[in-house]
C-alpha cells in the first residue's frame, strides 16, 4: 500500500514503473523469440527478436519510404476521419434532440453498423472510381459509427430540468444549444472521437492491404508477402505510434476545451 501511495504522488516513479513494464514485455519478447520458445499453441519460432526489429526500424527510417508511407495513410485517415466527425456530430444531435429524427435515422444507422469494414471493401471499390477514394470511404465508415451513438448518448442523456430552466428564463433554442446541451454532451463526444480514430487507423490498415500501393498497411501487408518478418513488427509498430499519437491529441485538446471537467482516473 504504501509503495503503491508513493507511486500515485510522484510522477517520476510512475514513469519510470511505465516504462519498466515496456522494457520487460521487450525482455520477453527476446528470451523467446531467441530461445524459439514452442509451447504447442504459440509459438516463436519465426517471430523476429527486437534487435532484428531494430534493425529493420533503422533501415526504414533511412528510407525516403516512410515518408511517401506515412503521408499516404496520415491523409486517408484525416480525410475520412473529418468527414465522419462532422456528420456523425450532425447526426448524432438530430437524432438526439430529435424523436422524429431518432425514428428516421436510427434503424438504418443501426442495420448498417454491425457490419465490419472488411465487407465494405468490395462495395466501395464498385462504388468509386478510385481506389484512394475507396479507402478514404472505409475511414470514413470506421469512424462515424462510434462518433454517432456517443453524440446520441450524451445529447440524450441531458438533464431535461436544465433544459427546461433555460427555457422557462427565455433561452433561445440556440442559447441551449450552445450553453447547455453542448457542454453536457461534450464528454461523450469525446470519447467517440477518440474511439472513432482508433477504429479508422483499423480500417484504413485493412483497406491499405487490399487495394493500397502506399500506406503502412500496404507497407506490412508487403512485408508479409515478401517474408520479411521483422519488417511487419516494423510496420506494426508504426501504425501504433500513429493511432497512439492521434489519440493522445484527440484526448489532450478534449481536456483543453473542457476546463471545468477534470478527470476521475489518473492517466
Amino acid at each position: 500500500m504504501a509503495v503503491g501511495r508513493m507511486v500515485e504522488r510522484v510522477p517520476g516513479v510512475r514513469w519510470l514503473v511505465r516504462a519498466g513494464s515496456i522494457l520487460a514485455c521487450i525482455g520477453l519478447w527476446q528470451l523467446a523469440s531467441s530461445l524459439h520458445v514452442n509451447l504447442g499453441i504459440v509459438t516463436f519460432r519465426n517471430v523476429p527478436p527486437p534487435t532484428e526489429v531494430v534493425q529493420s526500424a533503422i533501415v526504414l527510417l533511412k528510407s525516403p519510404k516512410l515518408l511517401a508511407h506515412v503521408s499516404s495513410s496520415l491523409w486517408r485517415v484525416f480525410a475520412g476521419y473529418g468527414a465522419a466527425v462532422v456528420i456523425g456530430i450532425s447526426l448524432g444531435f438530430a437524432i438526439g434532440r430529435s424523436r422524429t429524427a431518432s425514428d428516421l435515422l436510427l434503424p438504418p444507422l443501426e442495420l448498417l453498423r454491425p457490419i465490419p469494414a472488411v465487407a465494405w471493401i468490395p462495395l466501395s471499390i464498385l462504388i468509386f472510381p478510385s481506389s484512394e477514394l475507396s479507402m478514404i470511404y472505409i475511414t470514413f465508415i470506421g469512424a462515424l459509427f462510434p462518433i454517432i451513438l456517443n453524440t446520441v448518448h450524451g445529447v440524450a442523456n441531458i438533464d431535461r430540468r436544465l433544459v427546461a430552466s433555460a427555457r422557462s428564463l427565455g433561452g433561445t433554442p440556440a442559447a441551449i444549444l450552445r450553453e447547455i446541451v453542448l457542454p453536457g454532451a461534450a464528454p461523450s463526444i469525446v470519447i467517440g472521437l477518440a474511439i472513432g480514430m482508433g477504429t479508422s487507423w483499423f480500417c484504413l490498415v485493412t483497406a491499405e492491404m487490399i487495394s493500397g500501393q502506399f500506406g503502412i498497411g500496404y507497407y506490412t501487408w508487403e512485408a508479409y508477402t515478401l517474408q520479411n518478418y521483422a519488417d511487419i513488427i516494423v510496420g506494426m509498430l508504426v501504425i501504433g505510434l500513429l493511432g497512439m499519437g492521434s489519440s493522445w491529441l484527440l484526448t489532450t485538446l478534449g481536456h483543453h476545451l473542457m476546463p471545468w471537467r477534470h478527470p476521475t482516473v489518473a492517466r
